[in-house]
């Protein structure tokens, strides 16, 4: 009797050009809320109303303080390599004229990215964080409904982030990338 690993069930990763693919061909319900992270599909939860009340806020206080600094996405796919397609729901991307009409963005286009978690909180922070930290994301805010507080982690380093605060001071609040640019979020909780 051979014992061989290859002889074994083996999990397949999926690629995020397979992910977009079934997405492309109706493998995936075009109503199905999912995130490809570390090769494997998450089902979201629906976003309730406290959720989506604090990216539309979130949304609209970004465009007009960031104005045409950069470009607001909203709730749209950010690429990590080969294995991660994931969907923040907010992220600040360096300008680029097409809105990055030919590719989704990449590490390199990306200045901040905000995760609203209502009961996505250990999700958010256990899993998906680790990922931005090893791709380099220079800033990640997440915003727990629950809780009512605002953690900004930045400086990724070796998959983890050297700094972490929850902000205290929700009327200045600032962008690493942006720091001209102070954001008043009283308003958010």
């Amino acid at each position: 009797m051979l014992n061989s690993a290859a002889q074994l069930p083996q999990r397949h990763l999926i690629s995020v050009r397979e992910y977009f693919r079934m997405g492309e061909t109706g493998v995936l319900d075009p109503e199905a809320c999912c995130e490809l992270i570390e090769g494997e599909l998450f089902d979201m939860p629906p976003i309730g109303p406290s959720h989506s009340s604090k990216v539309i806020r979130l949304n609209r206080l970004f465009s007009r303080i960031i104005g045409d600094q950069a470009i607001v996405s909203v709730q749209n796919p950010t690429v990590l390599g080969d294995l991660s397609a994931p969907q923040p729901d907010l992220a600040l991307l360096r300008w680029q004229e097409d809105f990055y009409e030919q590719a989704h963005p990449r590490p390199e286009d990306i200045l901040v990215l905000v995760e609203v978690a209502d009961s996505t909180l250990a999700h958010d922070r256990d899993r998906k964080l680790p990922l931005h930290a090893r791709f380099a994301i220079p800033e990640v805010w997440l915003v727990d409904v629950v809780g009512k507080a605002l953690i900004v982690h930045r400086d990724p380093e070796n998959g983890s982030y050297r700094t972490r605060f929850q902000v205290q001071d929700l009327s200045h609040v600032t962008i690493a990338a942006l720091p001209d640019s102070e954001l008043d979020l009283r308003s958010l909780f």
